[in-house]
């Protein structure tokens, strides 16, 4: 098998070869700072990983270090952008979003491995109003897209999101109001809170449209907020579990397989993400990295009603593990997570200072769990 057929293979809920050994993400600053600023295709071959190509242009994620916001802009919703500070070290950029019944506003700051809000745009019940009648959705340009598919080729798969500062519904509020105040407002308003979501999903939705005959092989949805780290099993129940489910009988209707990201916080929510139709659930992050399960007792609940990608500590163990530990570490998940297929091993999440040679360890364990 080549990697894309094995990653595919485990995507199925098959078992391929050998288990699939991959990454969430490659960051831009891991591959300039250890890997001499190749590009994240020639990292997974140079370790015989099977690729994992994350495409994010057009999807209006603005927390990324090298987002274009210009993208933003159309004459109805104008991103004007002070910047602060350029110092790729110390990124601050204060946003005022003028539109033809009033003006938003949000902060963003940063580094050169990622982004951070600083300001909220919600700030009034009324400024949702704003978004509905005025936020751009982008329509989604498949030639690039393609090219990239054909250029990856068998060494690995093309993955893709859902519009929005974050794929889900919650967690692309999540980044446009401050969390905490969503959640007392699940209590306090929650007619307000889906309203707000309504609104969000309805414009993933028209997006979807425009994705239609795009060639990803995997669109990832969700995100950390909707985890049970952060919210309850019941919000997620309710804020959460309804509209994903919208989202992904639509990415399945377009032909796409799909992941649902929680970074690990799993605890309660089992069902939910069985019942949201995805076809598989990452990262797994175990509970030494912050998650709340272990991924083996995550995978006894949900048996194999979806595939698995992730449960590798990417700091205690790749990081700073021992040769020993790398190795036990992603044998103990092939024994307990992927021993019956629909497994994909992956690191939980980003990593920054990861030395090149760890990387290599964990790729080799991997390549030996042979079914």
């Amino acid at each position: 098998m080549d990697s894309k057929e094995r990653l595919l293979c485990a995507l199925d809920k098959g078992k391929p070869d050998r288990m699939p050994v991959s990454l969430h993400q490659w960051q831009g600053y891991h591959l300039d700072e250890y890997l001499g600023g190749m590009s994240d295709l020639e990292a997974f071959e140079k370790f015989g990983m099977d690729a994992q190509i994350q495409y994010f242009a057009e999807m209006g994620q603005f927390w990324l270090v090298d987002a274009d916001f210009s993208k933003a802009s159309t004459p109805e919703w104008r991103d004007e952008v002070e910047v602060i500070s350029a110092d790729p070290n110390n990124r601050i950029a204060h946003h005022t979003i003028q539109t033809p019944r009033g003006t938003l506003a949000y902060k963003t700051a940063g580094d050169r491995t990622t982004t951070w809000i600083t300001e909220y745009l919600v700030k009034r019940d009324e400024d949702i109003e704003l978004i509905r009648d005025y936020m751009p959705v982008p329509d989604l340009d498949p030639a690039p897209i393609r090219d990239l598919h054909n250029k990856i080729g068998g060494r690995g798969i093309l993955r893709g999101f859902v519009w929005g500062d974050q794929a889900g519904c919650w967690q692309h509020a999540c980044c446009l109001m401050d969390v905490n105040d969503l959640i007392y407002a699940c209590y306090d308003k929650p007619d307000w809170v889906h309203e707000f979501l309504a609104i969000l999903l309805e414009k993933k939705l028209r997006f979807i449209e425009s994705m239609k005959g795009a060639l990803f092989d995997l669109v990832e949805t969700g995100g950390g907020s909707g985890s049970s780290t952060v919210i309850s099993p019941n919000l997620h129940r309710d804020f959460c579990l309804p509209y994903d489910r919208k989202l992904h009988d639509a990415l399945h209707d377009a032909g796409f397989k799909v992941t649902y990201h929680t970074c690990g916080g799993t605890l309660g929510i089992e069902e939910h993400i069985v019942a949201n139709g995805c076809d598989a659930s990452e990262t797994l992050a175990p509970v030494s990295i912050g998650g709340n399960q272990e991924p083996w007792d995550f995978k006894e609940k949900v048996g194999d009603r979806i595939a698995l990608i992730g449960g590798v500590d990417q700091f205690n163990v790749v990081t700073d593990g021992s040769p020993e530990m790398i190795r036990a570490t992603v044998h103990e998940l092939f024994e307990k997570v992927g021993r019956d297929g629909g497994y994909i091993c992956s690191l939980s999440d980003h990593f920054f200072e990861t030395p090149p040679e760890k990387l290599q360890m964990y790729a080799e364990a991997a390549r030996e769990c042979v079914y």
